[in-house]
């Protein structure tokens, strides 16, 4: 159970993410590759991981990234890719007007989500 004023530490942050599509192409102990299909008006909240990295890499469309510590936006565009660093906060947005469509690359090590405000 979290401690007063802290944030929980959940496995998986699967039910907060509303996406039009998510499939996993690779899922071992301490890494994994999911694709994920976002609308135009869906976003991944702001979280982090406590041990893991994300690294996001554009098949489709335009990704926004906020990132916190330090503050921090990014544009990518098919082809182009972003590292998160474990620890960062970040939110994920669509910055088109169609659907986008990106690899997550997690890890290594063993995944956790934070969700923060």
């Amino acid at each position: 159970m979290a401690q007063s004023g802290t944030q929980p530490t959940l496995r998986s942050g699967i039910h907060l993410t509303e996406v039009e599509r998510r499939q996993y192409h690779l899922q071992r102990p301490g890494f994994r590759i999911s694709e994920m299909q976002l609308s135009s008006t869906q976003s991944i909240p702001w979280h982090s991981h406590s041990d893991i990295g994300d690294t996001f890499y554009v098949i489709e469309g335009h990704l926004h990234l906020f990132l916190r510590d330090p503050e921090e936006e990014v544009h990518l565009r098919p082809g182009q890719s972003y590292p998160v660093a474990p620890g960062r906060p970040h939110h994920v947005t669509n910055g088109g007007e169609t659907s986008m469509t990106i690899l997550v690359l997690q890890g290594v090590g063993e995944y956790d989500y934070v969700p923060l405000d």
